[in-house]
């Protein structure tokens, strides 16, 4: 498992990086094809515009005279008639007869500017209203040009001046990229799914080896606290076959309390383990009732005084809450608190101190028991109150247990309508403040 899991997650990486890499230069390549393509239709429609600016159907015919015989007056009156588009059109009927153009090559949703500008010493044009500024923003705006060539065989076909139409489509960049918009959201959209697919698979690959490796050290610590009463018990037991042990009263009391307690405690793990499959399965029920919960706490202080006193330890309360009236189960409150109390006790140093103190915020009960023990690092902190989840050092667990212990108390707590923080610095001890709603 160790091996595998860094080369899925390196594959699936690179299959994902792989992915969007070829997605981006199909995004790129399809902008490209896209432009080239509004090139082209730009040019076939600048060529019909073309075609039909230069069409000759000008009302304005050059006078001529008799068999047609041109005299040198004739030929400046020829020239200074050219039916030029300049001369022919205006502003207005050149971009109808653009912009038809423009429909006709698919280009509907493509606004332009134009220009009419003649290749003389005069530079007769006409412009449309924004040509100016496009044409001056060349960096940004392509100025595409068109020579106005009367068609082959038309009498104007050898006039010397020249018209040139010129076309800007502003933001044509913008406007291609508007058009491959819903293909550019649907790459971005998988890609983003198939991404949170990735991360989901690690996360949940990350889980199942955390998991793995946390009820591997279940199953270590629940042989070794079964292991150890058994074994106690057997040893107990074969000193009460002992000839000199049965002859003494006194002895045979030892040996047979040994084997009580041994078995109590053999009773009190299996009762843990059922406590918590019962409580996966939330069938815990609750007998919530008013209740004093400081008295709920002295029962708790109670069971754990003999454990403070056997480190020499020190136990402060102080009991400030005007209120504490709850609605609370007697038993499982109780319970919750013995839990935050002897891990305390379990995870203490030398010179022993636990503090606990209630107080009233708003209509809430604030109970507080701060500890001087090890404390815990940031990793463990954010995990504590996961199942069979335990603090350790290396690969050595300092105390035995299942780890259940405080998911219990999450739990017991979030069905008293409560709330549950932890506090610890690493060395310096651990805080556990429970809020729990006074009754109404």
């Amino acid at each position: 498992m160790k091996r595998i899991f860094p080369i899925i997650t390196i594959l699936i990486l690179l299959s994902l990086l792989g992915l969007i890499f070829f997605q981006f230069l199909w995004i790129k390549s399809a902008r490209d094809a896209k432009d080239k393509q509004v090139e082209e239709n730009i040019v076939h429609a600048m060529a019909d515009a073309a075609s039909v600016l230069t069409q000759e159907n000008s009302g304005i015919i050059p006078p001529t005279r008799k068999n047609d015989i041109l005299f040198p007056g004739d030929k400046l009156q020829l020239q200074y008639y050219k039916p030029s588009v300049l001369q022919r059109f205006s502003k207005d009927e050149i971009f109808q007869i653009v912009r038809k153009s423009f429909n006709k090559n698919n280009l509907q949703d493509f606004p332009f500017e134009f220009a009419v500008s003649v290749n003389s010493i005069s530079g007769d044009q006409v412009l449309s209203d924004s040509f100016y500024n496009l044409f001056v923003d060349s960096s940004n705006n392509k100025n595409h040009v068109i020579a106005l060539e009367p068609q082959s065989g038309s009498s104007f076909e050898n006039l010397v001046r020249e018209e040139y139409l010129s076309i800007i489509v502003p933001h044509q960049k913008t406007i291609i990229w508007k058009e491959m918009i819903w293909f550019i959201i649907g790459a971005i959209l998988f890609t983003f799914i198939i991404t949170t697919a990735f991360f989901i698979t690690i996360r949940t690959l990350l889980k199942q080896k955390k998991l793995s490796e946390i009820k591997s050290d279940f199953i270590n610590n629940m042989t070794h606290e079964f292991k150890t009463p058994l074994a106690t018990i057997s040893l107990a037991v074969d000193a009460l076959k002992n000839e000199k042990v049965v002859n003494d009263k006194e002895k045979t009391n030892y040996f047979t309390g040994i084997i009580k307690e041994e078995n109590k405690r053999m009773n009190k793990q299996v009762e843990t383990i059922l406590q918590a499959a019962l409580l996966d399965k939330q069938e815990v029920q609750l007998n919530l009732k008013r209740s004093s919960a400081h008295d709920l706490i002295v029962s708790a202080l109670n069971n754990i005084n003999l454990q403070v006193e056997e480190k020499q330890g020190k136990l402060e309360v102080h009991m400030e809450a005007e209120k504490d009236v709850i609605m609370a189960d007697e038993v499982h409150f109780t319970n919750l608190i013995n839990n935050l109390l002897d891990n305390a006790v379990k995870y203490s140093k030398e010179n022993l101190h636990i503090k606990l103190s209630t107080s009233n915020v708003a209509n809430l009960l604030k109970i507080k028991i701060e500890d001087n023990g090890i404390g815990m690092n940031k990793e463990t902190l954010n995990r504590i109150f996961e199942k069979f989840y335990r603090a350790h050092t290396g690969n050595v667990h300092n105390v035995k247990g299942f780890g259940l212990g405080l998911s219990y108390v999450k739990t017991m707590v979030n069905a008293h309508q409560g709330t549950i923080k932890a506090e610890s610095v690493l060395g310096k001890g651990s805080t556990f403040i429970i809020t729990i709603p006074l009754a109404k």
